[in-house]
């Protein structure tokens, strides 16, 4: 089960483990049923507590980037680790997701 905060349209979820070809469908039914509410408007990914995430993670976040902004929200990520980090610039996900740093992230809360 994911972990998640909500204040007002902004959905914090906080992703643990792993995030590769075993676990992405249960991800991807989280989420999900998650951003259903069509009030969330920002769904930011925490990733302080990920550890590994391969091809099958990043066809996960961005296919609920596209749900998001096909309502005309958006996604962001914060707390990215090392290989994480590398994987989302490899895959050019930096180009269309946003990296929030720490006084980002309180700005945006």
């Amino acid at each position: 089960m994911l972990q998640n905060i909500r204040d007002g349209s902004r959905l914090t979820v906080r992703l643990s483990g792993e995030l590769d070809h075993y676990c992405a469908q249960r991800t991807r039914r989280e989420l999900d049923a998650l951003i259903a509410d069509p009030g969330v408007r920002t769904l930011v990914l925490d990733f302080s507590n990920l550890q590994f995430m391969d091809s099958s993670g990043i066809g996960v976040i961005l296919g609920r980037y596209r749900t998001m902004r096909d309502r005309g929200g958006s996604v962001a990520v914060i707390h990215m680790n090392r290989h994480i980090e590398r994987i989302f610039h490899m895959s050019g996900m930096d180009r269309i997701i946003r990296q929030l740093d720490r006084s980002q992230e309180a700005a945006d809360a």
